[in-house]
Parts: structure tokens; sequence; C-alpha cells
């Protein structure tokens, strides 16, 4: 199928960034959000990171000037599903809502527009089964931060169609992105193994093994990860990972139990870089202090 215009539900953190891959990859771009004030700092989000990639070289100002006028944006995801071909749903991670967002494509979006979502570990033969067209649905697990990280997860589900994941493996590749395909099941590959670094550091923590700050610098230095977990899920969400985890510990078992420190930062709030606190503390412009 040839893809010209992709449809992106959901302005937060992973949406605008999926929205900047669609519109570098020449893709015509509808993002929607019921937020016109989130709609309105997504736009500024592409301006900015589009002008950082002509300063460092990644892009002409041509380029990019061509690509913000394939930009436009919704607040009703039954519009975006009338005019694109690929839709893509980056939602919070709720088994719940995503199936909503499932509803209105199934019903909406033209009859041939492969239906994707953006989920980092849910099922997407259930996503499917909610609809009348499970070989056209499909999970494009991408990365945050989306404009930098090179990996795209393709998720199979069930009867999720060969000309859906050649498609969006042609998509990707067009986004700039290395794609690998992933036969569907709890967490895919980087969520499943992601989750259990980042729960153990978390019993580190709470054991008193070493600081946060430690713990970071040592898996980056001894292992070579480029993000300390800490890190990691301060820019993730600490709800978010907690609600993988609970889905992975319903799925997999007791060793995706979540570490209790972890629940209690959510319960106060600390959710990350969102809140300007999670493991870490923030300031406008500053580094992150350990509290």
């Amino acid at each position: 199928m040839d893809i010209q215009t992709i449809g992106v539900i959901g302005a937060g953190t992973m949406g605008r960034g999926i929205a900047y891959a669609a519109l570098a990859g020449g893709y015509r771009t509808v993002l929607e959000d019921v937020s016109s004030a989130m709609l309105d700092h997504a736009a500024g989000y592409l301006r900015d990171t589009f002008a950082e990639s002509v300063t460092r070289g990644k892009a002409t100002a041509e380029q990019v000037e061509q690509a913000l006028a394939n930009f436009s944006t919704s607040n009703r995801v039954q519009d975006v599903c009338r005019e694109a071909d690929l839709l893509i749903e980056a939602v919070p991670e709720e088994m719940e809502l995503k199936l909503e967002i499932f509803t209105i494509f199934d019903k909406f979006s033209k009859p041939h527009a492969i239906l994707a979502s953006n989920t980092s570990s849910l099922s997407i033969t259930e996503l499917a089964a909610i609809t009348f067209r499970a070989a056209d649905c499909i999970g494009l697990h991408f990365f945050n931060p989306v404009p930098k990280m090179k990996l795209l997860e393709i998720v199979r589900g069930l009867e999720t169609s060969e000309a859906a994941i050649s498609t969006c493996a042609e998509v990707g590749r067009r986004m700039g992105k290395e794609v690998v395909v992933v036969r569907e099941s709890p967490g895919f590959i980087t969520s499943r193994i992601n989750a259990m670094i980042g729960n153990e550091a978390f019993f580190m923590l709470q054991e008193g093994v070493a600081s946060a700050a430690d713990i970071d610098k040592a898996l980056k230095l001894g292992l070579n990860h480029p993000m300390g977990p800490f890190e990691m899920v301060d820019l993730v969400g600490l709800d978010v990972r907690l609600r993988i985890l609970e889905h992975l510990h319903r799925t997999l078992g007791e060793k995706y139990r979540p570490c209790p420190l972890l629940a209690q930062y959510v319960n106060a709030g600390r959710l990350g870089r969102k809140s300007g606190r999670g493991v870490y503390e923030y300031e406008a412009g500053a580094k992150p202090q350990q509290p």
C-alpha cells in the first residue's frame, strides 16, 4: 500500500515525536489531540526540533519548510481517520483507552488503512479483535526521544498481514529508523528486558545498595548503556513504567512484580521529568539533582 498521509493520535511526548519522524520521512502528517494547548505545544516542538536539525546540518532550510508545510492538526479522531492511510495511536498505555481509539479507527478510517498502536507492551491481537480488519492492525513501538532513537519495533499480531508489515517497514525506513519485526508477546523485546533492569535498579535503591546516581553511572560505564535506569525511567515516566510492570507481572509472573519503592514514588506524584520530580529533581534548564 502506498502511504501518503499519516495520522497520529495524541500530541504528548510520543505523539509529537512520531509526527516529527513522519514529517522528516516526507509524509503529510495530521496530529490530533482533544487539547488545543497540547497541539500548540507540539507545533512549537516541531518547529524547534526541525530548526535544530538545520543547525546540526541534518536538513536544509528548504527541506524543513516543506516538512512543516505538510503538517496540520485536528481535535477530532474521526476527521483524521478519513484522511490518513496509516493511523498511529500514541495515547497513554491503558488498554481501555486504546480499545476506544481502535473502535473509532475501525468505524471511520479508509477501507484499507493500516491501524497501528504505539504500545510498548499491550496486545495487538486484543486491539485487533475489536475491529473487523485484524489483518490491517499492527504495533509500531517507537522509542523516546523519537527524533534521536533509531529503533522501531514492528509488532505482528495473530492475524497481521505480511502486506501491513512490509508497508510499515518501508515507512520506518523512510523515517530513518532501523526496523525489527517481533511476534506479539508481553513486552515485546525491549520493554521486557528494560522493565526488568529498571525494576531491579529500584530494588537496589530500596535496599540501599548504592545511590541512584551511582547505579546509573555503573550501568553507563560498566555495561555501556547510553542512559542509566533511573535517568531512563524519569524520561519515560514512572507511572508508565509501573503500568508496564503490572502488565508483565500479570502475564509473565513473579519475576516482574513491581518494586514497592517504584509504586510509592508514583503514589507520591513523583512521575519523572514531566512532573518535575521522579528519582531525581528537575529545574528548567538545569541538570537533574538527586533528592
